[in-house]
């Protein structure tokens, strides 16, 4: 009997060897790619500001310098849906993030850095993990509301991140803590980036910021994903915090027709338009301008603005935005009057060869008036694209995915010129309404439009 005792527990004692053995031996098969060796710089690039970047003790160290801009450690291959970790060491005095997504171009700002940052924040706001849109939009999801995160950084020793990209949902994690669930659909690809923030002269330069342990999967992301407890923030056709805090409004609330009508019409039109998914289309009716919904403009008029529209064209679509519209003028057939930033396939459509000056019927330009910027930042046709127009004190400007792409004086000798020797010369005094309406083009084509807001400027502090 005691042999078997003994023979038994030595069975057991074997069972649970093997059983630790292959747990042992079984590999983690997590498609994980290192993005730093641990020994060079290989594979990253620096962009931005002349803070210094070099590994030591297997981890990269960023190091403040005075008198320069941020400056980014990024990598030479861009990513779109990803699953990020790295452990990093701040000091308690400094501000740093982990650019995503983000991109440089000659056009925008000089190069300027731009896209989705997770922030490294060790002061008492405590927002580490929150999405910030460098360059760009400001705050898109912060931790005002989510205490335990906040609480989660580690001051002065090492702390985790995990980010997840996938699709239009960035999500992120502060040592296992869940802080940040962000629903934006702005840029789906660009490279990452360790940013070294810039400093002020009374900051102490050559202040440490370490990274280590940074690894990606491109792989079968989804099958990788960890779910969020976190409600999520949606930005489409939102206010983000530095546009409520500027005096920025929705003028379309992405779901009903308030405050909009239709330009010849008491009411908006019952046929033409379509809401859907947060996204408001003119539908194609195969025929000219305004013969099917037809225009629709604000019901609230406009003097010195600023506006940001989302849109999307269909292939060889034209439409446009018009500003400083009187609807009274021109009932008959055809499009309601007003200054007009084009929108348009340059190269399907036929238009972007018309025109009373060559190229002011492109997509951007001061349509038949003045051509837009010849190396505009137009995205493909299918993909958002981001309008920009601001009008203060009769100086306009049109912008296009962040670049300015051209400006005129309303009112001037110059403009008058223009105008006279364009089709817009039969209609007195064109585009120097003092107020006018806001209005989105019915030309027969499929266009699409999302997050449509402006500010007032004369309403608002400078």
């Amino acid at each position: 009997m005691k042999n078997f005792l003994s023979n038994s527990k030595l069975l057991a004692v074997i069972a649970v060897l093997l059983l630790i053995g292959c747990a042992e031996n079984k590999k983690d098969e997590t498609p994980w790619v290192d993005l730093f060796d641990g020994e060079t710089l290989n594979g990253w690039h620096k962009l931005g500001g002349n803070a210094t970047y070099a590994v030591n003790d297997g981890a990269i160290v960023g190091t403040t310098t005075h008198g320069t801009p941020n400056t980014f450690l990024t990598t030479d291959k861009m990513y779109g849906d990803f699953i990020l970790e790295l452990d990093y060491k701040v000091d308690s005095t400094m501000n740093s993030g982990i650019q995503i997504r983000s991109n440089s171009i000659p056009t925008y700002r000089d190069g300027r850095v731009h896209g989705y940052q997770v922030e490294i924040d060790p002061s008492e706001r405590a927002w580490s993990g929150g999405i910030y849109d460098e360059s760009r939009r400001g705050w898109l999801n912060p931790l005002t509301d989510n205490a335990t995160a906040q609480k989660a950084f580690k001051q002065n020793e090492w702390n985790h991140y995990r980010i997840e990209a996938i699709s239009d949902t960035i999500k992120t994690w502060v040592n296992d803590v869940p802080a940040a669930y962000l629903i934006d659909d702005k840029t789906a690809k660009g490279f990452i980036c360790l940013q070294v923030h810039s400093i002020h002269d009374d900051q102490k330069a050559g202040t440490d910021i370490i990274w280590k342990n940074v690894k990606i999967i491109t792989d079968s992301v989804s099958k990788y994903a960890t779910e969020s407890p976190l409600t999520p923030i949606i930005t489409k056709n939102k206010l983000t915090i530095d546009e409520k805090k500027d005096g920025w409004k929705l003028l379309w609330d992405g779901k009903t027709t308030n405050g909009w009508k239709g330009a010849k019409l008491d009411e908006f039109p019952e046929k033409g338009w379509k809401i859907e998914d947060g996204i408001l289309s003119v539908l194609a009716s195969g025929g000219e301008e305004s013969t099917a919904g037809g225009d629709i403009v604000t019901k609230d008029l406009y003097g010195d603005f600023e506006l940001k529209v989302d849109f999307k064209l269909t292939p060889a679509a034209n439409s446009g935005i018009k500003y400083y519209v009187d609807t009274e003028i021109n009932k008959g057939a055809g499009s309601s009057i007003g200054l007009e930033y084009q929108i348009l396939d340059d190269n399907l459509h036929p238009d972007a060869k018309l025109g009373n000056h060559e190229g002011s019927r492109t997509v951007s330009s001061l349509y038949d008036l003045i051509q837009a910027d010849v190396n505009k930042p137009i995205k493909p046709i299918g993909e958002w694209n981001t309008a920009y127009i601001i009008s203060k004190d009769n100086h306009v400007e049109h912008w296009l995915n962040g670049t300015k792409v051209l400006e005129y004086e309303r009112k001037s000798d110059a403009y008058r010129k223009l105008v006279a020797e364009s089709k817009y010369a039969k209609w007195p005094n064109f585009g120097e309404l003092e107020k006018g309406q806001i209005l989105l083009q019915d030309h027969g084509d499929l266009v699409s439009f999302k997050n449509i807001k402006v500010r007032s400027i004369s309403n608002t502090k400078e």
